[in-house]
């Protein structure tokens, strides 16, 4: 089996993918005028904007939703992977796809809201759905939907329980099984409750636990800052084989830093979208700027917390590809959470364990509550005028029966069915987008001549000519004076 997934991963993300995710990001950064630079001020101020309405939530629940998705075991675990194989160098490159990332974000969140539908309800959006409704290519958005539910369900939510019950049993000592039955009851009791459940935990838990480790990592910071003009330069020479140490492996660090950075942002792989479909807004982009500045809030503060820690301390190993050590700073410690907490250790002897397992612990959790979401929306998606009602009862024992499981297996394989699920993804997503960006163009084009006369946009996708736009259609009945 693992064999299998090893071998599958080697073709998802083999050298082509990584630089084409890349590629498309610059492509995409060049055709908005780098939005994610002109636009910083307008998407913080968004993020606080809006109001939940009984069909949607609000710009902020909307953001804490698609954070808690994207801040999970790759803001720990993932980064400490990145260095482990790919050196100090890694990190630029996580931050270099965080930055043309953004971007990539920005275009599949705006579709998601131009072709969101209210169904059941409440507003229902992603990548399955605008593969439809943009493309007219039905059987696209189907496997789509289907790839995204078997990774979401299936795939994915092993990585983040098995790194909970990791570090919980270094930490205190939990039995794994322990660990797996206590996750199964709260993930529960949040899943039978519903998106508004599911946005209220996230608006409360995401915005403190990211606060609460960045805050500990400035700490560390500051207690080594004589580190800081040598680990810059450590960082950015590594990136570009100018440091003779890591010379020899500069394309591991961009390898790794665009696979972990892709991993933990997950700009452009289709997750984010499904959050933002569900935002309440008076147009499009305006979400899409949010969810743009969500990458910025994973990668460029989360996870450069947890590199600061590790690389300000030199709590690190870095393997050559033959198997040797360039750095053996941690003899016997495996790549992973280990890194942080004797980073942590470093400074606050008998603290890093424990802090390390709470923080895995809300980080992997409410991005397994964010896989249940997204993989509930792609059930409804594949189940439109019928009855879904056992189907999501499956789907909820699935994703129940996956997180346990994953809390006993093993660490490689967990991370290897990740990988697979989200390289998936990703290549169906990139094509989708590339395709369809267009709409997502025009849109910010609107938005920004709005915002010139002094407006508060508002979307109308006749006026624009943007078709199969049926939600936002309905708020604007074609005549003829709007067509003119």
């Amino acid at each position: 089996m693992e064999q299998f997934v090893t071998s599958l991963n080697n073709v998802l993300w083999s050298t082509p993918v990584i630089y084409s995710c890349l590629a498309i990001g610059l492509l995409f950064s060049i055709l908005t005028r780098f939005l994610q630079v002109r636009h910083f001020k307008e998407m913080i101020k968004l993020m606080f904007k809006g109001k939940s309405s009984e069909a949607g939530v609000s710009s902020f629940q909307a953001l804490s939703l698609a954070l808690s998705g994207r801040v999970g075991t790759g803001n720990i675990a993932g980064v400490a992977t990145a260095i482990a194989f790919g050196g100090p160098g890694a990190v630029f490159w996580m931050w270099a796809v965080a930055f043309i990332g953004a971007s990539s974000a920005f275009i599949e969140s705006t579709l998601a809201q131009i072709y969101k539908v209210k169904q059941g309800g409440q507003y229902r959006g992603g990548p399955a759905y605008y593969i439809e409704k943009g493309t007219g290519m039905k059987w696209y958005g189907v496997l789509f939907a289907i790839a995204a539910l078997v990774a979401m369900s299936i795939l994915m939510p092993g990585v983040q329980s098995n790194s909970i019950a990791l570090g919980l049993d270094n930490a205190f000592g939990i039995n794994p099984t322990v660990t797996a039955i206590g996750l199964v009851i709260i993930l529960a009791s949040i899943i039978f409750g519903g998106v508004k459940r599911i946005a209220n935990v996230a608006q409360i838990v995401v915005p403190f636990m990211a606060l609460g480790y960045i805050l500990l990592s400035l700490v560390i910071i500051a207690v080594n800052i004589t580190e800081l003009p040598g680990v810059i330069a450590l960082i950015f020479k590594s990136a570009f084989a100018l440091e003779s140490a890591f010379g020899g492996i500069v394309g591991l660090a961009v390898s790794w830093g665009v696979k972990r950075g892709i991993y933990s942002n997950e700009a452009g792989q289709g997750t984010g979208p499904h959050a933002a479909a569900a935002a309440e807004v008076s147009h499009p982009v305006k979400q899409g700027l949010v969810q743009a500045f969500s990458v910025y809030i994973d990668t460029l503060f989360v996870c450069s917390a947890t590199a600061f820690m590790i690389l300000f301390t030199g709590m690190y190993n870095t393997k050559a590809p033959d198997g040797s050590y360039i750095i053996s700073n941690l003899p016997g410690v495996e790549p992973g959470p280990g890194y942080t907490q004797a980073a942590i250790e470093t400074v606050i002897p008998g603290f890093g364990a424990g802090f390390v397992a709470i923080a895995l612990f809300f980080f992997a959790f409410t991005t397994i509550m964010a896989y249940y979401y997204i993989a509930e929306t792609n059930i409804a998606y594949l189940t439109r005028g019928k009855n879904s009602k056992w189907p999501m009862f499956a789907l909820k024992l699935v994703i129940l029966g996956a997180t346990f499981y994953g809390c006993v297996k093993t660490a490689a394989l967990a991370w290897a069915l990740g990988d697979a699920g989200l390289g998936i993804m990703v290549w169906l997503n990139l094509i989708a987008i590339l395709i369809l960006a267009k709409p997502a163009l025009i849109a910010l084009k609107d938005y920004e001549a709005q915002k010139k006369q002094g407006l508060d946009p508002v979307f109308n996708p006749i006026k624009l000519g943007i078709k199969n736009a049926e939600y936002w259609e309905k708020e604007y009945p074609k005549d003829e004076n709007q067509v003119s």
